[in-house]
This record gives C-alpha cells, sequence and structure tokens, in this order.
C-alpha cells in the first residue's frame, strides 16, 4: 500500500473513475487544495483531470460536491456525476471497500508523479 496518499472516496463505472485522495507526503501546514485532490479518470485514454472543488452540501443520506467542471451526488452504495459543460451524466458505483485494488492506485500514482 503506497503510504504518500489515502483514498477517501472511490466510484467507478465501465469508462470512468471518481476519487478523492489525501496527501500524506506534505507538511502539516500545507492548504486543503494541497492537501486534498477530487480526480476523474476517462479510462479509455488513462488520462486524470483534477476536479476544481467548489462547495460540499451533506445530510444523513446524501453527499454533494459541486466542482468547476461538474457535480457529484453519491451515497453509501452509488453516485452520480453530471458534467457541467455537455450534461453527460455517468451513474457509478462507490467502490471504496475496494480502495486497495492495484489498478486504481497505479492510476494514481501515475497522477501523483506529474503534480
Amino acid at each position: 500500500m503506497n503510504s504518500s496518499y489515502q483514498i477517501l472516496y472511490l466510484f467507478e463505472n465501465p469508462d470512468i473513475l471518481i476519487t478523492e485522495i489525501k496527501r500524506l507526503d506534505l507538511p502539516a501546514d500545507a492548504k486543503a487544495d494541497e492537501l486534498y485532490h477530487w480526480l476523474f479518470l476517462e479510462k479509455s485514454s488513462l488520462s486524470f483531470i483534477k476536479l476544481w472543488f467548489r462547495s460540499m452540501d451533506s445530510s444523513s443520506e446524501i453527499e454533494e460536491r459541486y466542482f468547476e467542471q461538474g457535480y457529484l451526488k453519491f451515497n453509501e452504495t452509488e453516485a452520480t456525476y453530471i458534467e457541467k459543460y455537455n450534461s453527460s451524466q455517468h451513474k457509478l458505483i462507490n467502490r471504496i471497500k475496494e480502495a486497495s485494488n492495484h489498478e486504481v492506485r497505479t492510476y494514481i500514482d501515475a497522477y501523483l508523479k506529474q503534480v
């Protein structure tokens, strides 16, 4: 297991993956936008896009995250991501229990090498 980050959320379908990671390799006084990264992976191109976090809303049942590029609504089992610019809607499965998946970690490790 890579100790330079922790996977906080992980949502996936056959085409895309959305995850939030917390960097563990930065100083304690690092800014929140340096520590936390929401990432969108299009599997066909294997390219990550950093989702620029704007705000969030939480209730006991539903979590919502608003990004510059779209909107994510999720619960313990599933999620929906709506892209802002083309209104594409993606249904995803909550895969946080499988966060140690080697393939997912390979994707994230490759992203972190670029930032």
